[in-house]
């Protein structure tokens, strides 16, 4: 048994490494189908890996870190071959999630999102802070094999840096979601999602492709998946919205017509990141506000069946029951 038991663990570990450098690697490549140009350096809007490995490392914990070295190593392979920078730019790729996950412990993230200090966790610790180590790790190995010219070090940076941070933002509470998912809605809040599902897949790909300024049409939807579905509800509505609109802007339709490559990416990545924004912590003060109620609800029925049974059982101890404190009655 012990033997067994043994030999099982590595085979697990393998089987964990292996699933999370496929996952990191086919969300690289999906990533990498929409792409802009800033400065003559490539990049994409939406680093969806980021995401990926900071999830795996939130479920599984930091043993998965070789998994996710793995996977950047084939997404970097797959782009170049192997030289002293790929190490660098593998090493910052491998430590911005490891040291989010690190951060997001050490403030006692859950990975519930349940909190609203959960989704300020993730957006400016597992986001927003830990993504500087790997945009200043890479666009500083351009600068420094002369493949990127000093002017454009700025724009650079900006922009993989708004792209890791996207990728956090958008695809870790997705999975997040996935992973904690244990069984399905009731049928009649099918009913509701499917009308959700239905209006935001005519209004969303309107609002990304008209020519028209429409793209504010999308947060009464995320409001609503909010309200109704929480996480999942949101996070779902802006992970469609954001792939919509990355892919308009990288076409250069609707609102991104006629724009500069740089206003391109400034409109795209404000409008992911504002929306990002809305949808987790509007759902995460949503989620809150629900467990305190409920939790208000619970005390009160527990106060209330400890008066139901004060009221109708024994008197209180120590004192005889009411009418016959002064003993049966006698003659006089």
């Amino acid at each position: 048994m012990v033997g067994t038991s043994a030999l099982g663990r590595p085979a697990v570990l393998a089987a964990e490494t292996a699933a999370v450098a496929a996952g990191y690697y086919a969300a690289g490549k999906l990533g990498l189908l929409r792409q802009l140009v800033v400065e003559g350096a490539i990049f994409t809007p939406i680093w969806p890996p980021s995401g990926v490995a900071v999830a795996c490392l939130l479920i599984l914990g930091l043993r998965c870190w070789a998994g996710i070295a793995l996977g950047a190593l084939l997404v970097i392979l797959s782009l170049t071959s192997l030289s002293p920078s790929v190490v660098f730019n593998l090493a910052g790729n491998t430590a911005a999630p490891v040291c989010a996950y690190l951060m997001l412990r050490k403030v006692g993230f859950r990975s519930d999102l349940a909190r609203l200090r959960d989704g300020l966790a993730l957006v400016f610790l597992g986001a927003l802070a830990a993504m500087l180590l790997s945009s200043t790790v890479g666009v500083g190995v351009l600068l420094v094999t002369d493949e990127l010219p000093a002017h454009a070090f700025w724009p650079v940076w900006l922009a993989w840096w708004v792209g890791d941070a996207m990728g956090v933002l958008i695809v870790t509470p997705v999975l997040l979601v996935v992973h904690a998912a244990r069984r399905p809605p009731p049928l009649t809040r099918w009913k509701e999602a499917s009308g959700l599902a239905v209006i935001a897949l005519a209004l969303i790909p309107l609002a990304t492709n008209s020519h028209v300024s429409l793209l504010f049409l999308v947060y009464p939807l995320l409001i609503w998946s909010a309200l109704r579905f929480q996480l999942a509800g949101s996070m779902l509505c802006a992970l469609v919205t954001s792939v919509l609109a990355t892919i308009a802007a990288t076409d250069g339709v609707g609102p991104f017509a006629g724009l500069t490559r740089v206003e391109v990416m400034g409109k795209l990545q404000a409008f992911n990141g504002t929306m990002a924004l809305t949808a987790l912590l509007l759902s995460a003060v949503i989620t809150e506000q629900r467990s305190t109620r409920r939790s208000v609800e619970r005390a009160c029925q527990e106060l209330v069946e400890v008066l139901e049974h004060l009221t109708a059982g024994d008197a209180p101890y120590g004192r005889p029951p009411k009418g016959t404190e002064d003993g049966p009655p006698g003659r006089s």
